[in-house]
């Protein structure tokens, strides 16, 4: 099932690079949630850095950002620590947050057809309800215009 804009965004329990973590132990602050597809691949490495670049303007804004990602919690720990990433990394191997976010899709990866997590990134606000979804993102700009809509919600 999809998240529907203007509701309550599905709630979830997960492991991270700072430990357990909680969509309603952020209540309070606004929450960027960037699903991207792997470490350490150069889209998702510049679109982790494009969001560590502007973490303080997020900050600033009562914003927590939220990568999520189905690598190990070793992989995330390593990424974190190779770009300074300073927000915390979500581990989802079994796929279960990325399916409340219905994030999964089929897709082709030289000529082949995988399962793979479709870039995507939803804002939910300090009420914990889904404000605005990106799905299928272009990484340029991308977290320039998420911190344009979360300061908005401000």
């Amino acid at each position: 099932m999809k998240p529907i804009i203007g509701k309550p965004a599905p709630l979830f329990n997960a492991v991270s690079t700072i430990g357990p973590i909680s969509l309603e132990e952020c209540r309070g602050r606004a929450v960027v949630l960037y699903f991207y597809p792997k470490d350490n691949t150069p889209g998702c490495t510049t679109e982790s850095q494009d969001f560590r670049d502007m973490h303080a303007d997020f900050l600033a804004a009562s914003c927590i950002v939220l990568g999520i990602s189905r690598d190990s919690l070793k992989s995330h720990e390593n990424f974190c620590a190779k770009y300074e990433l300073p927000f915390p990394l979500i581990t989802d191997a079994d796929e279960t947050v990325c399916g409340l976010f219905d994030v999964i899709k089929q897709k082709n990866m030289y000529g082949k057809q995988v399962r793979g997590i479709e870039r995507s990134t939803f804002l939910i606000d300090a009420y914990g309800l889904l404000v605005q979804e990106w799905r299928g993102v272009k990484v340029p700009g991308h977290a320039k215009e998420v911190l344009q809509a979360a300061k908005s919600i401000g």
